[in-house]
């Protein structure tokens, strides 16, 4: 039962923020926006996932959540450090029988974004955020690897009047300590996403999101592709609301999760 008690864990810690960090919440793609230097960011992210599936006539239906927390430091002007550790949950049920529940804190992200290129004429900048897992989660229960990870994206933004878009293309480097969890799982993991937001209103802004990543399972030729839709709300000019549905395009993404957040800034 192991191997399946990681594999539902795996799937609630990639629906957030937990490692990596993301962009702005409800999106997975990040921006090249900093904090400035002395400046904090708090975010509290929240996942709530439901996932169904048929196997060998027995019916599986996956309840899965995280609550993140994540602090976003400003070095300097254009570097920021950023720390975030998951607080993951799931319940997993065959044939309406529970088989597994349980709940327990995953691995903490450490990461440095550093934006490399800005051009404020035409709206369009760069940069690169390396990060590591640090193994603080259970990994006998699921939810953690129990190793470090390292992992790199590569982050492209471009602002206008109306809103922005974001692109992101990343890597990191899987390992795990428990040895079925590594005989299962892919150690080598790329992610690709596009997003867009959109300025509705001064303080409300619709945001879009789709990507794609490598599957974690060595045995699936499959791999997950999803899309978001969401609104941003600037209650103040230091606090946001976020609300989000992300939705499975195939079979190797969870099914359907609800996204909310709020990030506040001193």
């Amino acid at each position: 039962m192991l191997k399946k008690i990681s594999l539902v864990t795996a799937t609630a810690a990639s629906l957030l923020t937990a490692t990596p960090v993301f962009g702005a919440h409800p999106l997975i793609t990040d921006d090249t926006g900093t904090q400035g230097k002395g400046k904090i960011q708090v975010e509290l992210n929240n996942a709530f996932a439901w996932n169904r599936t048929d196997d060998g006539g027995v019916n599986v239906k996956e309840d899965t959540g995280e609550t993140a927390l994540a602090l976003s430091c400003g070095l300097a002007e254009n570097i920021d450090l950023v720390v975030a550790i998951p607080f993951v949950w799931y319940t997993l049920r065959e044939n309406g029988l529970t088989v597994a529940d349980d709940s327990g804190i995953g691995d903490m992200s450490l990461e440095i974004k550093l934006r490399v290129y800005e051009n404020e004429e035409n709206g369009l900048s760069f940069a690169v955020k390396p990060g590591i897992s640090i193994p603080t989660g259970d990994e006998r229960q699921g939810f953690g690897s129990g190793e470090f990870s390292p992992g790199i994206t590569l982050i492209a933004t471009h602002e206008g009047d109306f809103g922005a878009l974001h692109a992101n293309v990343g890597y990191s480097r899987n390992n795990y300590k428990n040895e079925d969890d590594d005989a299962a799982s892919r150690d080598d993991i790329w992610h690709a996403s596009i997003a867009a937001e959109l300025n509705m209103t001064e303080r409300l802004r619709s945001v879009a999101d789709i990507g794609t990543e490598t599957s974690e399972d060595a045995k699936s030729d499959t791999h997950p592709v999803f899309l978001i839709g969401g609104l941003i709300y600037s209650v103040s000019d230091n606090l946001d609301l976020d609300i989000g549905l992300k939705c499975g395009l195939n079979d190797a993404e969870t099914d359907t999760a609800l996204l909310a957040g709020l990030a506040t800034r001193f």
